[in-house]
């Protein structure tokens, strides 16, 4: 256009702004457009400016938004509702909560009230910041004030709730909404996707599912990307194929919060290679990374514990002017401790600790995590402390993990202190919550104790997996009552459930451990015709078992005899296993 002589209007500047704001264009390119237009003496009008606040969201920007908004002001416009909602969703994103409530206050001291638009905003970020009682306490505000909540209102508390464990409160809100006449949308069938496919609810997800249909809407993008991170966190890597299908099938061509999904979900089914590849395709197909993609790459390193990547991903975002935001520095976290590169760990640490890096109440939460991931006690409770002291919301996740640490460390009492925290503050026990439980009870020796709870986990709704049932059997296992073990392994199976190497090497163990070396040699022809290889750990159980009860003969027989026991057994692996035999001949 400019090429061929004709200036662009104001409309043209806006509408490329407004282009830019939806594609998460880098801020720099944004400033250089807005220099541009100037330049050439177009004023920026109303409309420009609010869409440069609105550029400002997806990056957390709330400096540059700030900016904007008084150049706004001393340019003599006045900011609009459009204005200041779009300044708290900047706020919201950033989670600068005074600041937002600043932007209310300003709201009516010019005469322009709030709406449910702006408290709806508002009670969005106190949710993602896990400040739900504020967010609880903002809705009876809004009530007070004449505002009635909308069905935004409730389906974000609805996720909230959900994503704290508080599963009963979530479904009070819902029964509320109903009661009040507020009907779902879709958002709301998503979120309740969702609430049970995380745990394992699949009857109950897929009921919603039809429910979704039978109230005339059609799955969109969200529903699909929902499915997939469902069965991505549960594993299911063959069911995250099949929805990606059936997604292209009904005509949704992928776009950047799809290729999140997919890649969240296949690092989570243990397929890093694979979410990378996928990382590549959107890059290839010409969408621009923005901060939520950047943290779902960042989330599949981590997982793999793959933090030497994870750091040049760091600086990626710089080079690209994207600001990494808590959940960035979160997952590097996750990465070092995946790595056990305590070292790293720390140093990151303390640069929250120091205000180095803003120490918003998730990275808080993220330093109990990993703490507990490498048994750091001592820096574990320092971190819930602090987050107390902020009188921070407590979700599942971290009380899981101070279940799981303290679990570990077999303090029975600080558990039991937990736990009932977990009941005072209405937080449903999820699956993690009882492995933890059964992980304590397996190593002080409690069988009776660790089945009590799988008989609890099935009562309650929650549907056992494979750890829970690997848990119970070793506890069984370690006590040498193979029967009850056995009995266990066959209700694994029942309940749909494949065995995998841990379980099978559970009972190699177990059997070794009594001398009972025909029937670990007979479980491992078993595992290997049911699919499933066994790894190095299983041999070395078996060949170090022959060894310690002086049958070091046998042990020599045993892997002379792999090559015919497992068929593609490699002479490598067979070379490395009379080695661990040398050892024991030696002495």
């Amino acid at each position: 256009m400019v090429d061929s002589g004709v200036q662009p209007a104001i409309v043209t500047y806006n509408v490329v702004l407004h282009v830019y704001s939806k594609m998460a264009v880098p801020w720099k390119e944004v400033v250089e457009l807005v220099a541009s237009m100037k330049e050439h003496g177009v004023a920026p009008d109303r409309y420009t400016y609010n869409t440069l606040i609105s550029c400002c969201r997806r990056r957390a920007l709330y400096k540059e938004a700030a900016q904007v908004f008084d150049e706004m002001k001393a340019s003599g416009f006045e900011p609009d509702k459009v204005t200041f909602n779009s300044l708290l969703d900047v706020y919201g994103k950033a989670r600068r909560h005074d600041e937002a409530i600043e932007v209310i206050q300003e709201m009516e001291r010019v005469g322009c009230p709030p709406s449910v638009v702006t408290y709806n905003s508002l009670i969005s970020s106190y949710v993602k910041d896990g400040l739900l009682e504020q967010a609880v306490a903002l809705k009876q505000e809004m009530e007070v004030k004449g505002i009635k909540p909308d069905v935004v209102t409730y389906t974000t508390l609805i996720s909230g709730l959900d994503r704290a464990g508080k599963i009963d409160a979530a479904i009070v809100e819902y029964d509320e909404m109903v009661r009040n006449g507020c009907k779902p949308n879709l958002c709301t069938y998503n979120a309740l996707i969702k609430m049970h496919g995380v745990r394992g609810k699949f009857p109950e997800m897929m009921a919603v599912f039809d429910e979704l249909r039978s109230a005339g809407f059609v799955p969109d993008i969200v529903t699909w990307n929902t499915l997939l991170a469902v069965f991505g966190q549960n594993g299911l890597d063959s069911e995250v194929s099949g929805v990606f299908k059936e997604m292209k099938k009904a005509g949704y061509i992928p776009e950047r919060d799809t290729y999140v999904s997919l890649i969240s979900s296949y690092s989570r089914c243990g397929l890093f290679d694979l979410a990378m590849q996928i990382y590549k395709r959107m890059m290839e197909a010409g969408i621009y990374p923005d901060v939520s993609t950047y943290n779902a790459v960042l989330s599949a390193l981590a997982r793999g514990g793959r933090w030497e990547q994870a750091e040049k991903l760091f600086a990626e975002m710089e080079e690209r002017d994207c600001k990494p935001d808590e959940y960035s520095y979160s997952s590097l976290l996750h990465a070092y401790a995946n790595a056990k590169r305590l070292d790293k760990m720390k140093a990151l640490s303390d640069d929250i600790y120091s205000e180095r890096i803003e120490p918003h109440n998730w990275l808080v939460k993220t330093l109990i995590l990993v703490n507990s991931k490498v048994n750091n006690l001592a820096e574990a409770e320092k971190a819930f402390l602090e987050l107390r002291q902020k009188r921070c919301s407590l979700d599942i996740n971290v009380l899981n993990a101070m279940v799981s640490i303290y679990g570990k460390n077999r303090m029975v009492r600080k558990v039991e202190k937990i736990l009932s925290l977990m009941k005072e503050s209405a937080i449903n026990l999820s699956a993690a919550t009882y492995n933890s439980l059964m992980h304590m009870y397996s190593r002080l020796g409690d069988c009776e104790k660790c089945e009590n709870i799988l008989t609890e986990i099935k009562s309650s709704g929650v549907r056992p997996d494979r750890y829970s049932y690997n848990t119970v059997i070793y506890a069984y296992g370690r006590k040498g009552q193979m029967k009850e073990a056995s009995r266990l392994f066959s209700e694994m199976k029942c309940s749909g459930l494949k065995p995998d190497v841990v379980t099978y090497n559970i009972f190699v163990k177990s059997y070794v451990s009594n001398s009972m070396f025909e029937e670990a040699i007979e479980l491992v022809r078993y595992m290997v015709t049911q699919g499933c290889k066994p790894n190095e750990r299983t041999y070395n159980s078996i060949v170090e078992g022959y060894c310690r009860n002086g049958k070091l003969t046998d042990a020599k027989i045993f892997v002379s005899n792999l090559p015919q026991l497992h068929p593609g057994y490699s002479k490598q692996e067979q070379q490395n296993l009379f080695e661990v035999l040398a050892k024991y001949t030696q002495r």
